[in-house]
C-alpha cells in the first residue's frame, strides 16, 4: 500500500476468528484493524462514536445506516463480513460516494451444507430428541425418509443449487422458484421449474434461499398454501417469513416441523412467538460459521479494503 495509517475497524466477533490471514493482511499493508470486543457486536453508541477515526470498517449484521456513515467522515470503505448486504443503506452509502464489498460465494457451501442438517433435522426430530433424552425421557420420534419426497428451493442460486444437489444424492426430487434463473439453467441443475405457489402446494420440505423483501415472502396467505404437513428450513434470512404466522401454522399442524437459523429481531427475544411453537428448531444464524468460509469470507473483504484504499476498484463491489 503507497500511504500506510489507514484504520479499520470491526463490528463483528467473527472476521479472522479461525484465519488469521485477513487480520495480518490488513496490519502489514497499512490498514490497522481494531476490533474492540472480541466476543461481541459493537454497540450501536459505541459504533457512533468509534467510527468518526475509522478509514474502513468490516460489519456483520449490525445495520450500517446513513447515520453511521455520517459520522464517519474518514470512511472510504464499508465491507461486509458475509454475502447479503441488506443490512448496509446501499442507497446512502452510493450517495456518499462510500465503496461496498462482499464476500460472494465465500460461505456458500457452508451454508448448504448447515441447511441439509436442518432439513434432516426437522424431518427426523433429532434435537426434539436429544433434548428428551438430556430430560430423562426416551422417546421414539418417528419421521419421514427423504428418499422419494419432493424439495422445494426458493431461490437457485449457489446456495440453493448446492442444496439441490444434496437432496437428489438423498433421492428426492427437486422443484425450484427463482424468477431470476433461467428454467434452462434449472433444468440442467436436475431441477424442476415451477412457480412459488406451485413449490408451496407440492413440496413436502421447503428451503429458502433468498435476500428478504419490504414484506416477508411467507406470509400468513402463503403458509396457508403449504402443502399439509410439510417442512420448513430457512437459513437465509429471518425477514422472509412472517414468524407469528409460522408459530401459529406450527401449533396447528399445518406444517409438520421447521427448523430456522435466520430471524428478522436477532437475538431471538425473549417472548418470541417462536420460543414456544412446537416441533420446531432454532439455531444462533451459524450456518456460515465454518472455518473454511471464515479464511476466504474474511480474505476477501480484506483484499478489497485494501483496493480501494489504495485507490483501486474492488473485486466483489456490492449493489
Amino acid at each position: 500500500m503507497n500511504s500506510p495509517g489507514f484504520t479499520t475497524l470491526v463490528t463483528t466477533p467473527t472476521f479472522a476468528r479461525h484465519s488469521s490471514a485477513p487480520w495480518t493482511l490488513l496490519a502489514e499493508q497499512g490498514a490497522g484493524p481494531v476490533r474492540p470486543y472480541d466476543d461481541a457486536v459493537l454497540p450501536r453508541d459505541e459504533l457512533l462514536e468509534r467510527i468518526s477515526g475509522a478509514d474502513a470498517l468490516i460489519s456483520g449484521m449490525d445495520p450500517i445506516t446513513a447515520q453511521v456513515m455520517d459520522a464517519a467522515p474518514r470512511l472510504k470503505v464499508i465491507a461486509k463480513h458475509g454475502v447479503g448486504t441488506d443490512t448496509i443503506d446501499l442507497v446512502a452509502a452510493r450517495d456518499r460516494g462510500i465503496p461496498v464489498v462482499c464476500a460472494p460465494g465465500s460461505n456458500s457451501r457452508a451454508v448448504a451444507e448447515y441447511t441439509f442438517g436442518l432439513v434432516l433435522d426437522a424431518a427426523r426430530g433429532i434435537t426434539a430428541s436429544h433434548t428428551a433424552v438430556m430430560e430423562g425421557r426416551w422417546p421414539k420420534l418417528f419421521g419421514p425418509e427423504l428418499h422419494g419426497r419432493t424439495l422445494g428451493v426458493v431461490g437457485f442460486g449457489r446456495i440453493g443449487r448446492l442444496v439441490a444437489g444434496y437432496a437428489q444424492a438423498f433421492g428426492m426430487r427437486v422443484l425450484a422458484h427463482d424468477p431470476y434463473v433461467p428454467d434452462d439453467t434449472v433444468r440442467a441443475a436436475g431441477a424442476e421449474p415451477a412457480p412459488l405457489d406451485a413449490v408451496l402446494r407440492h413440496a413436502d420440505v421447503v428451503t429458502l434461499h433468498l435476500p428478504p423483501g419490504d414484506q416477508p415472502l411467507l406470509d400468513a396467505a402463503r403458509l396457508a398454501v403449504v402443502k399439509p404437513g410439510a417442512v420448513l428450513v430457512n437459513a437465509a434470512r429471518g425477514g422472509l417469513v412472517d414468524d407469528t404466522a409460522l408459530a401459529e401454522a406450527l401449533h396447528s399442524g399445518q406444517l409438520a416441523a421447521a427448523a430456522l437459523d435466520a430471524f428478522a429481531v436477532e437475538p431471538l427475544p425473549a417472548h418470541h412467538p417462536l420460543r414456544t411453537a412446537p416441533r420446531l428448531t432454532l439455531t444462533s444464524h451459524m450456518a456460515a460459521c465454518t472455518p473454511e468460509a471464515n479464511h476466504a469470507m474474511g480474505l476477501m473483504i480484506a483484499e478489497d479494503i485494501l483496493r480501494v484504499l489504495n485507490g483501486e476498484s474492488p473485486h466483489h463491489a456490492a449493489g
